[in-house]
């Protein structure tokens, strides 16, 4: 998936304008890039389009921090600049379009390194 196609799509998801949908992914993937580790990161951002890349980036020895949901989206929310309502539909979104975006296997990778409660903000994980 191509970065136009995957911010529509992401904006379509969440009813968001481009511009919106944009600071949102950004924001989003800076988030999950703190909560997983370094490496499934780099394995995420091989499958994303090249500005997705960059919000993914960490340095090989920052371990992964252990937050929840409503941590994730209070971060979302104050890198987006949006609401925490806004910031939990947009990551929603983002989140979805990242599963059709990459490979069955490398979603699943990402999202075993999350808890349970993550699963609201993936819908229905396997």
């Amino acid at each position: 998936m191509d970065y136009p196609t995957f911010i529509k799509t992401e904006a379509e998801k969440a009813g968001l304008p481009k511009d919106q949908a944009e600071q949102i992914a950004r924001a989003t993937l800076e988030t999950l890039a703190d909560r997983i580790t370094p490496g499934e990161a780099d394995d995420l951002a091989a499958q994303l389009p090249e500005p997705l890349k960059e919000p993914l980036l960490r340095p090989p020895d920052q371990p992964a921090e252990a937050f929840g949901v409503d941590e994730f989206i209070r971060r979302v929310s104050e890198r987006a600049h949006v609401d925490p309502e806004t910031a939990r539909t947009g990551a929603v979104a983002v989140l979805n379009t990242v599963r059709e975006a990459v490979t069955p296997g490398e979603f699943d990778d990402v999202t075993s390194q999350l808890p349970q409660e993550y699963r609201e903000l993936v819908g229905a994980m396997p």
